[in-house]
C-alpha cells in the first residue's frame, strides 16, 4: 500500500514540461536576440571592420553605456516600480561634477563623491514620495525628469553662461579617483598584444607601434562589475526574493514580513546610483559635460530590461537578461554604422523591438498566471 502511495503522483501538482520551461526564462527574449542580431550583422558587415579588435570595443562602450542604467533599471522593474527620470539625471550628475570642479574650484575626486551623494538622495526622494504618497512611479519619476533637466540647463547657464563646460580632464590629471571612472585596464595586455601581431597597430605618426586598441574602458569594466553585482543580489541572497516579492505582490509581502517600502527605496537608490556611475564616466572620457546628455536614456533602460524579459508588472526578470538586451542595443546602433545603413533607422528598431517584446512577455505571463 505505501509502496502505491509512492509512486502515485499527486494530481494537484501540475508537470511542467521542458519546453514550457525554457519558455519561461527571462533571459530567453535576450537570448534569441542577441543571436539574431550577431548573426545579421555577421553576415552584413563583417568585412567593414565591426567584429576585429576597435570594431569590438566600439560597440562593447556602446552597449555597456545601456547595461550600467539597464542593471538599475531592471531591478527596479522587478520591484515593480518605473524611473523615469534617470536620463535627466544623468545631464544633472554629469554638470554637478563639472561645476564643482570648475566654478566651485572642488578636487576632482571631493566633485564626484559629492555627487554621488546627492543623486543618490534624489533617488530616495524618488522612492520616498511614491511610497508615502502611493502615487505611481511612472508620475512622481516623470517629474523629476524635467525638474532634473530643468536644473541642468538653468544652473550652468546662470553660473557659467553656458551649457556645456570643458577643461576637466585637465583638472583630473592626477586625481586618486578620476581613473575608477575614466581610466583603463589591461594596457600591457594589449600592448603586448600589438607587438605579437594579434590586433593592429598604428603604423605612422606619434602613436607609431601602438594598438590601436590600448586597454578596456573602465565604463566596460564599470558595466561587468554592476550586472555581476546585481545578478549575484537578484538570485542569490534574501533580498533578492523580497525583491521579487515587493513586484510580485506588494501587500502579501508585507504579510510575511518584507519591509516593501525601504526595499523600493533602496532600488530607486540603486538606479540613481548607477544614472550617477555613467555621467561620471562619461565625464572622464570626453573631459566635458553638457547639459543635453542622456536625453531618452530612460527609455533605452526599461527596453532593454523588457528585452530581456522583465514583466512590466513586476515581479519577474534577469539582470542578465536586461544586459543582453543592452547589448542587443549597442551592437545595433554601431552595426547600422558598419553596414552604411542610417543611423535614425535605429529608432525603428527600438519600437519594433519593445512591441514585440511586450507581445512575448505578454505571452509568457499568461502561461505562468494560467490566465487565457
Amino acid at each position: 500500500m505505501s509502496g502505491i502511495v509512492q509512486g502515485a503522483s499527486d494530481e494537484r501538482v501540475k508537470e511542467i514540461s521542458s519546453l514550457r520551461k525554457a519558455l519561461i526564462r527571462p533571459e530567453l527574449g535576450g537570448m534569441i536576440g542577441t543571436v539574431a542580431v550577431f548573426t545579421f550583422f555577421g553576415l552584413v558587415a563583417y568585412d567593414s571592420g565591426m567584429f576585429n579588435a576597435q570594431g569590438v570595443m566600439n560597440w562593447s562602450t556602446v552597449s555597456a553605456q545601456f547595461m550600467i542604467i539597464a542593471v538599475g533599471a531592471c531591478l527596479l522593474m522587478i520591484a515593480g516600480e518605473f524611473d523615469l527620470s534617470v536620463g535627466s539625471m544623468i545631464g544633472f550628475a554629469g554638470m554637478g561634477i563639472a561645476l564643482l570642479a570648475t566654478t566651485f574650484s572642488l578636487p576632482i575626486w571631493l566633485a564626484i563623491l559629492l555627487t554621488f551623494v546627492v543623486c543618490i538622495a534624489i533617488g530616495a526622494l524618488n522612492g520616498f514620495i511614491v511610497v508615502r504618497t502611493g502615487l505611481p512611479s511612472f508620475i512622481v519619476t516623470l517629474a523629476f525628469l524635467f525638474i532634473l533637466r530643468g536644473l541642468s540647463i538653468a544652473l550652468p547657464q546662470f553660473l557659467e553662461r553656458k551649457t556645456n563646460i570643458g577643461g576637466l580632464r585637465e583638472l583630473a590629471e592626477g586625481d586618486w579617483l578620476a581613473p575608477v571612472f575614466g581610466g583603463k585596464v589591461g594596457t600591457g595586455l594589449f600592448q603586448w598584444l600589438g607587438d605579437q601581431g594579434i590586433i593592429a597597430v598604428f603604423e605612422r605618426g606619434n602613436r607609431a607601434g601602438q594598438p590601436v586598441v590600448d586597454g578596456i574602458p573602465m565604463m566596460v569594466v564599470w558595466a561587468v562589475v554592476l550586472i555581476v553585482f546585481g545578478h549575484v543580489l537578484l538570485t542569490k541572497t534574501k533580498f533578492g526574493n523580497w525583491i521579487f516579492a515587493c513586484g510580485g505582490d506588494a501587500q502579501a509581502a508585507r504579510y510575511v514580513g518584507v519591509p516593501v517600502n525601504r526595499v523600493k527605496i533602496l532600488m530607486f537608490m540603486f538606479t540613481a546610483f548607477c544614472a550617477t556611475v555613467l555621467a561620471t564616466c562619461q565625464v572622464m572620457e570626453f573631459g566635458s559635460a553638457d547639459a543635453g546628455r542622456g536625453l531618452l536614456k530612460e527609455f533605452e533602460a526599461i527596453i532593454a530590461v523588457v528585452i530581456g524579459g522583465a514583466l512590466l508588472t513586476g515581479g519577474y526578470g534577469s539582470v542578465l537578461g536586461a544586459a543582453l538586451g543592452a547589448l542587443i542595443f549597442g551592437v545595433v546602433q554601431q552595426g547600422l554604422f558598419f553596414a552604411n545603413v542610417e543611423s535614425s533607422l535605429f529608432r525603428v528598431f527600438l519600437g519594433v523591438i519593445l512591441l514585440m517584446a511586450v507581445i512575448l512577455n505578454t505571452y509568457i505571463r499568461r502561461i505562468i498566471t494560467g490566465e487565457r
